[in-house]
């Protein structure tokens, strides 16, 4: 994908935005989240998809969605976005109901699985999307969205002789040709290359900037790691855990391997955090505020103070680690009340 500004992408959308956003705050009223959600309920006959689920997207926030297939991911965003009809709960985007076509052109959306007709090009199949939107994106912003995506020298060519990948990088655009205020990703990356997951990466960081709100649903629980502020874990249609990294992962730590570790030396290590030995090994707690500069300072300070430094670690158990024992803690608690 070719670096292109996204702040020349659906520009009328954030002036409206930023006007609406004004009169609220005249009024005294909050910014209004970009999703928010309550209670949401669904059943396909016999089987409960969705229980109860509530979250909420901030403006300008990366939630990821994560749990394992059939745990009511799709059905919760179908439910979000107004393409499926919950059983009982609300649901509002950007302030609004999100039953309210108006809303809707303000969203962008890549569903996990679409079809473009296989006979139109690549900008056929964007400038129809412009046009189902409703809002003014010139043909210059659209051939800037189809190069940011990569599909600057494809964009004549016919989907139907797209691969897998180039459609869904020609789903992205779709998602974001109108300068939407809140984008809906469902498995971006599904299809992608390692390259094409970065490219993605990148844009979801990009949009973040501009204060764009992404909700993202990936089985990569790595790239959510880099991209998320907040993730929210469902299983079996249910709110498993939600929260930050830092809330659902526990605070970072350091272990360092140290020999000749002077009083002065585990007064230092001390004043950093709490602190855990081990042999030679000692753990610490860093600060929350500033993580990445203690880090430095402390190997700094320890080696001024006389102490040899063999090794530095982080030490944090991952999202992956996490989100496993969160479902195992569940699979182990309901086969408890079978017994």
């Amino acid at each position: 994908m070719s670096e292109v500004d996204l702040t020349t992408i659906g520009k009328d959308v954030r002036n409206d935005t930023a006007l609406r956003e004004a009169a609220d705050l005249v009024a005294g009223l909050p910014p209004a989240a970009a999703v928010w959600c309550s209670g949401l309920r669904k059943r396909y006959g016999r089987r409960q998809a969705v229980e109860d689920v509530s979250l909420e997207v901030g403006r300008g926030d990366v939630v990821g969605l994560l749990g394992p297939n059939g745990a009511g991911k799709t059905s919760v965003i179908k439910m979000i976005l107004g393409l499926v009809q919950p059983d009982s709960g609300e649901v509002m985007l950007l302030g609004r109901p999100a039953t309210d076509p108006a809303v809707r052109a303000r969203v962008g959306y890549l569903p996990e699985l679409f079809r473009y007709q296989p006979w139109l090009s690549a900008a056929e199949v964007l400038s129809l999307h412009v046009r189902l939107s409703g809002i003014d994106v010139t043909a210059r912003e659209q051939r800037e969205c189809l190069a940011l995506v990569g599909l600057a020298e494809r964009a004549r060519d016919r989907v139907g002789g797209f691969s897998k990948g180039m459609q869904q990088r020609l789903g992205l655009a779709v998602a974001l040709v109108a300068g939407p205020e809140l984008v809906v990703l469902d498995e971006p990356t599904s299809a992608l290359d390692p390259l094409g997951r970065v490219d993605v990466r990148d844009i979801v960081l990009a949009l973040k900037s501009r204060g764009v709100a992404v909700l993202l649903n990936s089985h990569l629980i790595g790239e959510v790691e880099r991209v998320c502020d907040r993730v929210v874990i469902l299983d079996r249609g249910r709110v498993a855990a939600s929260g930050t990294l830092a809330e659902l992962l526990g605070q970072r730590e350091l272990r360092l391997q140290l020999a000749d570790v002077s009083p002065a030396a585990e007064a230092r290590l001390a004043a950093t955090g709490r602190v855990q030995r081990a042999g030679d090994w000692f753990t610490v707690a860093l600060p929350t505020d500033d993580e990445r500069a203690a880090v430095p300072d402390l190997v700094r300070d320890l080696a001024a103070l006389g102490a040899r430094v063999y090794a530095v670690e982080p030490a944090r158990i991952t999202l992956e680690e996490r989100l496993l024992g969160i479902l195992r803690a569940g699979a182990d608690a309901r086969a408890e009340e079978n017994r």
